[in-house]
């Protein structure tokens, strides 16, 4: 049956009905030192206008190789005609073997124990056998030119909201690294990458494609999450979690979606993705139509008649130099780059008039998918900064005089693509448009395709090619790192010390006298072990207070509550004793001694009634006329007289008390 949907409308679409499959993908660094070289593990937070001069600069270039079967990938392949270059900053923490000058150490065991942990927490089978591998990445964030990746367990099962999700994979591996600039040159792209995250540990779990609905893989990302931070031993913060999607519908194809990190986003990407592919498979169909090809399956599982000698025969690649035609366009961007000895080369698309497409919105605010933005998307992987094409022209100071040249000097085509770049550049790119153009003759390409983000959140949902995706040549094994038994023993003792669940933890807090806002709170900042494990003698509502309004040394704080408990000091001048001996182990009688010098213990009870007295007959015609109203005010005067050596509980209750003698 054709599949039924209002792409205008992605939230009215039916998962159920269009045979949506997806699954999830989750990135977990780990808080440990680097997987394979003992650096330490932390980030350094600069950009390319803060980088420090002191770093070395190391310059590559990457190329493609076979894979041990003697294949080379295809997105290894595209990679190499990019014809990129890349810098390497060499952050603090990054050694020899970050720059691949230097055979990778075995695993960290920390890292390894943390991905045990979690496999037993999902029911997972761990590999008897753990074997390093290489996996091809050649868009420069792996200074080797793959990442290293260890298989530890396979076969668990997640509990979300919606049902159980099987959990196909859990591998170890390591993190690449951080784009800090990209800029484009007449020779190629050149691309500037900070090492200080290169060999990060991370957790990277893939689930099967159980995952029912876009707001189901929202509350499977929660899930999953949840768990990976139960085990107490994973990075928190911006970037050190991201997510993937794997999403496909019957009529369209599987696309890996990167950029995810906002779980809010997650339903509203998937929905757009879903349309996306729906709007190609139509466009496809109406293409074979115009040229009375058979139509497209709407069931990927149904082979249909290949017809990619009859599209290459529609769209033959015939690159056109049209530069002279755009000597006169007054355009900024097309002047300056004639000028700079680019060309302008047209891409005839006969039969494409008005397919192509122009910007309109979906009922969400999203942008429709339309071709036009595919065809830019596989331009700008060839590192050109975009094209035009026929459907969107008159426009960007191109007026229609450039349109109709343009269009006479490819004898008469209806539809055409523009490209100014240097010439080896824009064939390449052009060469990568007329691929995405033959492609939509057919179901749309498998691809790994990226969030658009804008000011460092999602813009609207939709996604922008990246590479292909990548196939069964990415992998091989790595020689340097010998095979690791996982011992029966060494499971036994994984298993026997599995962390609490978060359930767990909050039915563990409910015992104690603090309230759920407080027990929220540290749950979620991970307090609530030193909370209980200090909490003995201590007033519970007031040392979950101390723990989530402070930082710094657990056992200080401690003692200071304790200190203050004992009278040794105010309520106010906790703060001022654990600046004082930051970073010290003091006793009982230092603190008790460095309070009175610093005029912090308390005021005796006698003389602070005294006070409390003084200050409301003072103020008798105040305390009548206001009340309890009086209390705010003259509570600062009372503090003020006590010289901070007064317990604000205490003066409030005398002063009360005191109050409610003369009203």
């Amino acid at each position: 049956m054709e599949p039924v949907g209002d792409v205008a409308n992605p939230a009215s679409l039916d998962p159920e009905s269009l045979g949506f499959m997806c699954g999830i993908e989750v990135h977990q660094q780990l808080a440990t030192g680097k997987l394979h070289s003992r650096q330490p593990g932390e980030l350094h937070d600069i950009t390319i206008e803060t980088l420090p001069d002191n770093w070395q600069r190391y310059y590559r270039k990457l190329r493609s190789s076979s894979g041990e079967g003697g294949a080379v990938d295809v997105a290894a392949r595209f990679e190499a005609r990019r014809n990129r270059s890349f810098v390497y900053c060499q952050a603090p923490n990054a050694g020899l073997i970050e720059l691949d000058e230097q055979p990778p150490l075995p695993h960290d065991d920390d890292a390894l124990d943390i991905s045990l942990t979690v496999s037993g927490m999902l029911n997972a089978r761990p590999a008897p056998l753990l074997q390093t591998m290489r996996k091809t990445v050649v868009d420069g964030s792996n200074t080797s030119g793959f990442q290293r990746t260890t298989l530890v367990a396979t076969d668990g099962t997640l509990h979300t909201e919606g049902g159980p999700v099987g959990i196909d994979v859990l591998c170890l591996e390591e993190d690449s690294a951080r784009k800090l600039d990209s800029e484009l040159t007449p020779n190629g792209e050149v691309v500037t990458w900070n090492l200080d995250r290169l060999g990060i540990p991370l957790i990277e779990i893939a689930t099967a494609p159980d995952v029912k609905t876009p707001d189901h893989a929202k509350q499977t990302s929660i899930a999953l999450g949840r768990t990976l931070r139960d085990t107490r031993r994973v990075r928190r913060g911006l970037g050190s979690i991201r997510q993937d999607l794997n999403v496909s519908i019957m009529c369209g194809d599987r696309v890996e979606i990167k950029g995810c990190q906002d779980l809010e986003w997650i339903p509203k990407i998937i929905r757009c993705e879903m349309a996306r592919q729906l709007h190609f498979y139509r466009l496809a169909n109406k293409l074979r139509s115009s040229h009375g090809l058979p139509a497209l399956s709407s069931d990927r599982r149904e082979e249909s008649p290949s017809i990619s000698g009859e599209v290459e025969k529609i769209l033959p690649l015939n690159l056109v130099d049209v530069s002279s035609q755009f000597s006169s366009c007054d355009a900024k961007r097309v002047k300056q780059g004639l000028e700079s000895k680019s060309v302008m080369l047209a891409l005839p698309l006969p039969g494409f008039n008005g397919l192509i497409g122009t910007k309109e919105f979906d009922t969400d605010g999203a942008q429709l998918p339309r071709l036009g933005r595919e065809l830019a998307g596989a331009a700008k992987l060839a590192g050109v900064a975009g094209v035009y094409h026929s459907d969107e022209l008159p426009a960007y100071g191109i007026g229609q005089e450039y349109v109709d040249a343009t269009r006479d000097a490819l004898n008469g085509v209806d539809a055409f693509v523009l490209c100014l770049a240097p010439k080896w550049q824009a064939e390449l790119a052009l060469e990568s448009v007329l691929n995405r153009a033959r492609l939509a003759f057919d179901r749309i390409p498998q691809e790994v395709r990226n969030v658009v983000i804008r000011k460092g959140s999602p813009e609207d949902g939709t996604t922008t090619p990246m590479r292909p995706l990548p196939g069964g040549a990415r992998m091989y094994p790595e020689t340097d790192i010998p095979p690791l038994v996982i011992t029966k023993e060494r499971w036994k003792n994984i298993m026997d010390k599995l962390p609490m669940t978060q359930d767990e933890r909050k039915q563990r807090l409910s015992e104690y006298e603090i309230s759920v806002d407080q027990q929220n709170q540290l749950l979620s900042r991970e307090l609530d072990d030193d909370f209980i494990s200090h909490s003995q003698g201590l007033p519970q509502k007031a040392w979950a207070t101390m723990l989530l309004e402070n930082e710094g040394d657990i056992g200080l704080m401690a003692l200071v509550l304790a200190a203050k408990e004992e009278g040794h000091v105010t309520r106010e001048g906790m703060v001022s004793l654990l600046k004082e001996f930051e970073g010290q182990n003091p006793s009982m009688a230092q603190l008790s001694s460095t309070a009175e010098n610093l005029g912090l213990k308390p005021a005796d009870a006698s003389d602070l009634a005294d006070v409390v007295a003084k200050v409301v007959a003072d103020r008798l015609d105040f305390v009548k006329e206001r009340g309890m109203g009086a209390m705010g005010p003259l509570m600062g005067l009372v503090m003020k007289e006590c010289g901070g050596a007064a317990d604000g509980k205490q003066v409030s209750a005398l002063l009360r008390e005191e109050i409610m003698r003369h009203v």
